[in-house]
């Protein structure tokens, strides 16, 4: 395993706060927990039919928000059925959360967690060299993709690892959605960014369909209100900028063509104006990958 000074930090300090305020504007993660719920207790009851234990391994699992959802809607789906889960994460800002989370939240604690400090790349060279590889049930890899040097082998190897009812589910922003647009755009000013392998739901779903793989495509609608970003000298609009763009103090780094030419695209391509305020599109797209 990984050590903690060996684990690169993708999201630590001032971009976990940027991160956190995006969230707090946004409806993405309201809009992501109805979709577990209207989507996974299907799948979990198919999953979980004749057997005695379910076994989960969340990939990039960040604070660890989604896994608590998906973990009790599969408590109260397969009450009699024990859980074990296993947690890729490389940031220790998020795992601490994710921890925090878990200390406060009881029915939670009667399931055994194994804690994987490492990223995605890092738990599959790992794993790769075992003789035994353990085997699940749930996948879930939840805007993961955009950290992996190879898509296609990434997949491929999470869909090797599920039992032969298994489901890998993969959340990714949606094609021609407002991240969609605003990466590609400026996919050269993101040469250096930490997620630089940008793909959208379109990209995934031609992977699976090259690897031969059956899979259901989910919408899920979300919008984030970006109005502080177009306040000069607000505190909340340059952190969530640095989060959208990654540009450290945006209003400053950047030449004054290059901030009013992004600052246009973000508002007049990639949102809506609603009620006086601009609504970036943040749509996502939950597939589910069968076994």
């Amino acid at each position: 395993m990984a050590t903690e000074a060996e684990t690169p930090e993708l999201y630590a300090g001032y971009l976990t706060e940027s991160f956190h305020h995006f969230l707090k504007l946004s409806d993405l993660k309201e809009s992501q927990l109805q979709f577990y719920d209207n989507v996974l207790p299907a799948e979990f009851k198919r999953i979980g039919a004749g057997q005695s234990q379910v076994d989960v391994l969340g990939v990039g699992s960040g604070g660890g928000e989604n896994d608590a959802r998906i973990l009790t809607l599969l408590q109260s789906t397969l009450p009699d059925v024990s859980i074990s889960v296993d947690i890729v994460e490389p940031s220790s800002d998020l795992r601490g959360e994710f921890k925090e989370l878990l200390s406060n939240t009881e029915h939670l604690q009667k399931i055994p967690f194994a804690w994987h400090n490492m990223t995605a790349e890092d738990y599959i060279k790992e794993v790769n060299g075992k003789e035994d590889l353990k085997r699940f049930d749930f996948i879930h890899l939840v805007q993961v993709l955009y950290h992996v040097d190879d898509v296609s082998e990434t997949i491929k190897f999470f869909h090797s690892l599920l039992k032969e009812n298994g489901k890998l589910l993969i959340v990714q922003c949606k094609a021609d959605s407002g991240w969609d647009i605003l990466w590609r755009t400026y996919k050269q000013e993101r040469r250096n960014s930490i997620r630089p392998n940008y793909i959208n739901s379109g990209d995934v779903v031609s992977h699976l369909k090259s690897l031969g793989l059956k899979f259901e495509e989910n919408p899920i609608p979300a919008t984030c209100d970006i109005t502080h970003c177009f306040k000069e000298d607000d505190e909340m609009g340059e952190l969530m900028l640095y989060f959208m763009t990654e540009q450290e103090h945006f209003h400053k780094s950047l030449t004054p063509e290059l901030r009013a030419e992004i600052l246009d695209h973000l508002r007049n391509k990639c949102s809506i104006e609603k009620d006086g305020k601009i609504m970036f599109n943040s749509d996502s797209c939950g597939i589910i990958v069968h076994a």
